[in-house]
């Protein structure tokens, strides 16, 4: 009996807490999804960074369709990190000094609603 405490109370104080945290994930849109998505892949604790839209009005929008314009979608990047590495916060410093928030018709040379 003794020896399956001891067992178990290591287990409890050593196994348990080395158990990762379920990823995480976050979606940001701010401009070109490459640039944006090269910028959180290189943060320690992403996962991965992929490229995508949110909103809009076209079911399964192709690229060519959405940065024409008028789909109503936002070029975005899907963001799955380990919160046992990065926080949310630090994702969003990445992103507020990877954006230009006072550019209303996009981000740098990237021009269209599709880039705000």
């Amino acid at each position: 009996m003794r020896k399956q405490l001891v067992a178990a109370l290591i287990v409890v104080a050593f196994v348990l807490p080395l158990q990762a945290a379920p990823p995480e994930k976050a979606i940001f849109a701010g401009g070109c999804f490459w640039c944006t998505e090269s910028d959180f892949e290189k943060v320690p604790g992403v996962i991965s960074a992929i490229s995508g839209y949110t909103g809009g009005s076209v079911v399964r929008p192709s690229y060519e369709q959405v940065s024409g314009g008028g789909t109503g979608h936002r070029e975005s990047v899907e963001v799955l990190f380990d919160p046992q590495k990065v926080s949310y916060a630090k994702l969003l410093d990445v992103f507020w000094h990877s954006v230009d928030p006072t550019d209303n018709d996009g981000q740098f040379c990237d021009k269209g609603a599709q880039y705000r």
